[in-house]
């Protein structure tokens, strides 16, 4: 089974400082693929570059509400050029945020507007952060979905069912995070029940909102996994149903990111392929101290496969030993 952080901040403080030990943690507990979200500009370089180092890390361009006001010139054409990067797959996050109001709210939405004119442009799917903004967050995403298609996500759902309803309506994918575990969080949970199989997605949005039971700390990729577990528990489905549907779901939304998990597959079968001719091989030259030599010098892996399980040479390649019969007749 492989799990899929589809929401995490693995350059933010709290993670960047152990940033290789954090990704261990993650692979550890299957997790085989992470989105690293960006929220400023100056974040981009830097959250780019670490889905260049990291093949099962992918990366996003975007400016949160928060930071709208500090960004007016971050527009559509800005957002398109940063989205051509292969490792970019997502445009955000975005969206509106009317509990802190650290931006102006007309800013915040025109902001939004902006990604959402860049994903459509791009193809790329929107990755939607709303807090007690559910009405506008609602009207322009119609709004903007009238003037043109576009693909998305609301990331860290804790709106209304009937937002959720809306969401889904439009076309949407719904992520839920670790505070669907929270004893608080029932209405939550009574939502993430009812989520399509076909829509939903999980995350962490690490390093917030740590699950249970790692209240308290910083939340990390690794921890996906205590949520997928309680969200499968609360659907009444098993663990390696709901990984398989939400790594699904993943793949489809973010389709860009598809060719570059399908070369990450192929690269793995590559390898074990030459781990076995590798053992093969050991075992060979346990058995005979000459089999691994080819007779210009070259390694049996010059050979196609079928000769390293014992069947003979082609004649061509075949050199006569100056003891054997009739070598020195000749």
């Amino acid at each position: 089974m492989m799990l899929v952080d589809s929401h995490c901040h693995l350059n933010y403080e709290g993670l960047v400082e152990d940033q290789a030990a954090v990704l261990a943690r993650a692979r550890a507990a299957g997790v085989g693929t992470m989105l690293n979200i960006s929220t400023r500009e100056r974040e981009w370089a830097d959250i780019v570059g670490t889905a260049e180092r990291e093949s099962d890390v992918w990366a996003t361009v975007g400016i949160h509400p928060h930071e709208a006001d500090q960004h007016p010139h971050v527009d559509t054409a800005k957002l398109v050029a940063a989205a051509a990067h292969p490792r970019v797959i997502g445009i955000g996050e975005t969206g509106l945020d009317y509990y802190y109001d650290h931006s102006d709210r007309a800013r915040q939405q025109a902001s939004f507007r902006a990604h959402i004119a860049a994903a459509r442009e791009t193809g790329l799917p929107l990755i939607v952060h709303t807090r007690d903004a559910e009405e506008d967050t609602a009207a322009i995403l119609r709004d903007e979905m009238g003037k043109g298609a576009f693909s998305g996500v609301i990331h860290c759902f804790t709106a209304s069912g009937a937002f959720a309803d809306i969401a889904l309506e439009l076309g949407f994918y719904i992520s839920i995070s670790g505070i669907v575990t929270f004893k608080n969080a029932k209405a939550l949970q009574e939502t993430a029940a009812r989520i399509p199989s076909k829509r939903l997605l999980i995350e962490t949005d690490a390093p917030f909102l740590a699950p249970v039971p790692h209240r308290g700390r910083p939340c990390e990729p690794a921890y996906v996994a205590d949520t997928a577990r309680f969200l499968a528990d609360l659907r009444g489905e098993t663990l390696d149903e709901l990984g398989a549907a939400t790594t699904r779901n993943f793949f489809a939304l973010f389709s860009k990111s598809a060719a570059g998990h399908a070369r990450q597959r192929h690269l793995l079968r590559r390898a074990a392929h030459r781990r076995r001719l590798g053992r093969l091989r050991s075992r060979r030259s346990a058995q005979c101290p000459h089999a691994g030599l080819h007779p210009r010098g070259k390694r049996d892996d010059a050979y196609p496969r079928r000769y390293l399980a014992g069947h003979a040479r082609p004649a061509a390649r075949r050199r006569r030993h100056p003891y054997r019969r009739g070598a020195l007749d000749a």
